[in-house]
């Protein structure tokens, strides 16, 4: 279903946001027919020196080469270069695997002037073919070549799979009073479940932010983000969020954050959080087939930890979310789910509603159900959830979509 022609999701924005360019990053999009024809299938961004970099990955224990890669040279904390395919993992491919990620680093480090270890490398697609990196010869020389500032939506676009929308979005903050800018894009639709991160997304920003700083911002950042949504319940092999910070700002006064206890990074934190959340809001509203997207929200479990895995349970299960799909306000599933979460839960005391319709109360329907109600408030894109244990203070959120036949449509025939 790859690359095919599919509907874009409904829930997709009625318009892309202007994403402006964030100084010290250039990037340019081509076809190197990985695996597609006639679209853009690899990106290449070019960033100024002493750019500094973070990255949280899959805890997948079959991750893809490029995610070996990065692990290994994120450890010196700068970056010159990024390179993202789709169409094609480069995952479970052995000693092949690894030779393809070395070959595309010198390819693009020759292309921008860089040493190899300073190339960030992230593939998309099939899991289990090999990646011919030769094909990128000539074409990321062309890409440094070419490169400029924008447009954003390009780079968005060149990452897909099988995405029906581009995912690219904008914030601002402010640094002692000095404003910086973020811009980050992303990419997903299935095999949506993360633990990390997911599926693959990068973020660049201006502000002169040290990289054990970017790293302790984005490790808490996708907590409640990217760690919070699911499609499908599976984990990738390729999982990769970046963060790249080129310091350009600095010129403008920005003054250098070196300490996670500085109070002057309040602003950026909370942008960044912001901009994080929406992205992981954007890949599950576009969930292979979705046409709803779900806020699933538990209450009085005994621990934040808890709840959270209980909403997992309730977000994840099919049964659950197929009923979603077929608009039916089946809040036995959701007790189902509750209760094969494995975590402390007391029938007697569970509360479940709909929005702010309550449908079961202290383990059994609400005394004022009402059926009509219900049934015309799933016929909505947003449909929250909450199941309130009444056991203790523990709480969280997650958020997911409904399971369609064009789910098992796009899946059923992936690979070809």
């Amino acid at each position: 279903m790859a690359g095919k022609d599919v509907p874009v999701s409904p829930l997709a924005p009625k318009r892309q946001p202007k994403v402006p360019p964030v100084p010290g990053v250039r990037f340019a999009t081509a076809e190197a027919g990985i695996k597609y024809k006639g679209r853009t299938d690899v990106w290449l961004a070019l960033l100024d020196e002493g750019t500094q970099v973070a990255g949280v990955f899959t805890r997948s224990k079959c991750p893809s080469a490029p995610v070996d890669w990065c692990r290994e040279n994120l450890k010196q904390g700068s970056a010159r270069a990024v390179v993202v395919n789709s169409g094609n993992a480069n995952a479970f491919t052995g000693l092949k695997g690894r030779e393809s990620v070395a070959l595309t680093a010198k390819i693009a480090a020759k292309a921008a002037g860089c040493k190899p270890e300073e190339v960030f490398i992230a593939s998309t697609g099939v899991i289990g073919e090999p990646l011919d990196a030769t094909k990128f010869e000539g074409v990321l020389q062309d890409c440094a070549k070419r490169a400029t500032e924008g447009p954003w939506i390009d780079a968005a676009k060149a990452i897909m799979t099988t995405d029906t929308f581009p995912k690219a979005l904008t914030r601002k903050a402010k640094i002692d009073g000095h404003e910086v800018v973020l811009a980050g894009i992303a990419k997903g639709a299935g095999m949506i479940a993360p633990d990390m991160a997911t599926m693959l997304s990068f973020v660049f920003t201006d502000a002169p932010i040290a990289a054990p700083v970017l790293q302790a911002l984005l490790s808490k950042g996708v907590k409640g983000s990217f760690n919070a949504v699911t499609v499908d319940s599976d984990t990738s092999t390729s999982d990769t969020l970046m963060l790249f910070a080129t310091g350009k700002a600095a010129a403008r006064g920005v003054p250098a954050i070196t300490e996670i206890g500085d109070a002057r990074l309040s602003g950026f934190k909370r942008a960044l959080n912001s901009l994080l959340l929406e992205l992981a809001h954007l890949v599950c509203k576009d969930g292979e087939g979705a046409r709803k997207f779900v806020e699933i929200r538990v209450a009085g479990a005994a621990s934040s930890r808890s709840a959270k895995r209980v909403a997992l349970s309730i977000a994840n299960s099919p049964l659950v979310k197929t009923a979603i799909a077929g608009e039916d306000a089946n809040w036995g599933r959701v007790v189902m789910a509750v209760g094969k979460a494995g975590e402390p839960a007391d029938r007697d005391t569970l509360d479940i509603s709909f929005g702010e319709i309550m449908v079961a109360q202290q383990g059994a329907r609400a005394p004022s159900y009402d059926e009509a109600a219900v049934s015309a408030y799933m016929k909505g894109e947003h449909i929250v959830i909450t199941a309130d244990l009444g056991i203790g203070r523990g709480n969280s959120v997650v958020w997911t979509c409904d399971l369609t036949k064009a789910y098992v449509e796009i899946n059923g025939d992936y690979r070809s």
